[in-house]
């Protein structure tokens, strides 16, 4: 990873989806929809005052996803953006 650059693509993990669920709410509320699924299929990291999550998102069908959040030092973690809609064979790119 270079410096200030995000991560190579990770797989599916427990504890990013654990914490990436924590802003599904805020999404479907931005979204103006309910989200019957939210399942993490891949992810990037990006290392700041804090960490950046770049994640793909199963939101069911075939329709994903790409979301950016943010946990700062405090371990607060907040929604900053989403792309909508993307394709399963998208990369997930710095947004």
């Amino acid at each position: 990873m270079m410096c200030g650059g995000t991560s190579e693509v990770k797989p599916y993990s427990e504890e990013v989806q654990q914490l990436l669920q924590t802003v599904k709410s805020e999404l479907e509320e931005k979204m103006g929809q309910k989200l019957d699924q939210f399942l993490l299929v891949s992810y990037k990291t990006q290392v700041v005052a804090g960490t950046n999550y770049f994640a793909k998102i199963d939101i069911g069908g075939e329709d994903l996803v790409h979301i950016r959040v943010y946990r700062n030092l405090q371990g607060d973690v907040s929604l900053h953006s989403h792309q909508h809609p993307k394709t399963r064979e998208e990369d997930i790119h710095y947004f």
